[in-house]
């Protein structure tokens, strides 16, 4: 039996609104350019994203930010990555994970530290999730067009942290996060 290496990585975990969202790649071919998407440009991250998505097996998953303010962070992003493995279409025998720390799963995995800057898989999973939490981002940024998510990807920018205190925060706003409460 061919092996079916999964890589996983999440996205969003210091932003202050917003889903953490990860996801789950198994490369059916090799594709060129892979790497960190935080080292790549949004255009070069959005072309790659495409050869991803139709050249793998895929899956996305999400913990919302009220699940984030309910079991930490950490604990979000793990269940995000355990829900994208979950649902991938074809069982890896492999799952490389970014970072120290795995989601609780019965299946064999490797936790590597800068695991998207070192292996395909991660980097292609890395990748996705970006260009997949970037656009949900934009669509928030048309409901709740003073935070600037646009911009910000919520994260805490200046102009994000002062239209918090200007306007307060929203539902998807993350109440366990210094400057958002």
């Amino acid at each position: 039996m061919k092996e079916k290496i999964a890589g996983t990585d999440e996205v969003g975990r210091g932003a202050l609104a917003g889903p953490v969202i990860a996801a789950a790649v198994i490369l059916k071919k090799n594709i060129d350019g892979l790497k960190d998407s935080k080292k790549l440009s949004a255009k070069k991250r959005f072309e790659l994203s495409e050869k991803i998505l139709k050249n793998s097996y895929y899956a996305f998953g999400q913990a919302t930010n009220i699940e984030i303010d309910k079991i930490n962070i950490l604990n979000a992003s793990l269940l995000a990555m355990k829900r994208a493995i979950l649902k991938l279409p074809v069982k890896p025998t492999l799952v490389l994970v970014d970072g120290i720390y795995k989601p609780d799963l019965n299946v064999q995995m490797e936790a590597i530290v800068s695991g998207d800057s070192l292996k395909k898989e991660i980097s292609a999973a890395s990748i996705i999730a970006k260009v997949y939490r970037d656009n949900l981002m934009l669509n928030y940024d048309k409901e709740f067009p003073a935070y600037s998510f646009k911009d910000n990807k919520g994260y805490g920018t200046k102009k994000h942290l002062d239209s918090i205190k200007i306007y307060g925060s929203t539902e998807i706003h993350r109440k366990s996060f210094k400057g958002v409460s």
